[in-house]
């Protein structure tokens, strides 16, 4: 009995130190992916295991974090546990991301009934614990490209904005006033050629030649208003006659010319007698050329004569 005993102990003794043994070349083949890892890296770590006896065993074992036998560790952050059986050769994967530098040691890994005891990887640290740490200078202000150019071109901008809001105040009022009345006065001259045209199609095309003459007095008599800043509606060809405008400088005979063409105008509308196309045609021809050169020699007046 005694001897029974014994040999009992004994195969279990022998047993466990195989078992240990075994566990031990296992964790001595294994190695690192990749072979040297740091505090926060993702590693695997591969242990090779003995090849299927028969190919109907080859198969892909996976744990996950929500298997109850996933392990846990507060150093390590395990992410899946792989166990392949294949008649080639078999091997346990091993995905994890350590947390503490030195040797980390796994708890014991357990799949398909098979335990993994004393499994353990070497984490380096990116410190150097050779020295007491040591917090290191502020880094140098980074310099974009263009950093330079958006800096002083914003401060042109401003100075430009200063300068021009200053210059506003004092002249720049004046300046506005006048640029408007320039394109006030070119609106006006392109409005009164446009009506030339269109009173002129309406010759062509057989209209009352009364009411062509009533337009062209009438709109003639409100560009010159408008021009001129004097009331000529209601004035008569004589009173044409003796009109004095800043606007006739350059054209002396302007006021003449004024008078003869409306006295014309009045006659062809009232004196009875019927007005020919050719007639009306002529009077807008006059009306043309007036426009054109009353344009013209406002362009050719020296600066010193407008402002006066």
């Amino acid at each position: 009995m005694k001897k029974f005993l014994a040999l009992c102990v004994l195969i279990f003794f022998t047993a466990g130190a195989y078992a240990q043994d075994s566990s031990a070349a296992k964790a001595a083949n294994a190695y690192l992916i990749p072979k040297e890892i740091y505090v926060g890296d993702r590693a695997s770590l591969v242990i090779p295991l003995p090849a299927a006896a028969h190919a109907s065993e080859n198969t892909i074992i996976t744990l996950r974090t929500f298997d109850p036998s996933f392990p846990s560790d507060p150093n390590i952050d395990f992410h899946s546990i792989i166990l392949e059986r294949h008649v080639s050769g078999s091997k346990l994967t091993i995905e994890f991301t350590p947390f503490v530098s030195g040797a980390v040691k796994f708890p014991v890994i357990e799949i398909e009934k098979e335990h993994f005891p004393n499994l353990s990887v070497i984490v380096n640290s990116a410190i150097d614990s050779r020295y007491a740490p040591v917090l290191q200078r502020a880094a140098p202000v980074l310099v974009m490209p263009g950093t330079a150019t958006m800096i002083y071109g914003a401060l042109a901008a401003i100075v430009f904005i200063i300068f021009f809001t200053i210059w506003f105040v004092l002249k720049g009022r004046a300046v506005f006033r006048e640029l408007y009345k320039k394109w006030k006065r070119r609106r006006l001259f392109i409005s009164m050629k446009k009506t030339e045209k269109n009173l002129r199609r309406m010759i062509l095309k057989g209209s009352e030649k009364r009411i062509v003459l009533d337009s062209i007095s009438e709109e003639f008599k409100n560009f010159l208003s408008v021009l001129t800043d004097i009331n000529c509606r209601a004035m008569t060809a004589r009173e044409f006659e003796m009109i004095r405008s800043d606007y006739f400088i350059a054209l002396e005979d302007s006021p003449a010319f004024l008078g003869k063409f409306f006295r014309n105008c009045d006659n062809m509308r009232f004196s009875g007698i019927k007005a020919e196309s050719g007639d009306i045609t002529a009077l807008l021809d006059e009306l043309k050329n007036f426009i054109e050169n009353l344009e013209n020699s406002r362009k050719n007046i020296p600066k010193e004569e407008k402002a006066a």
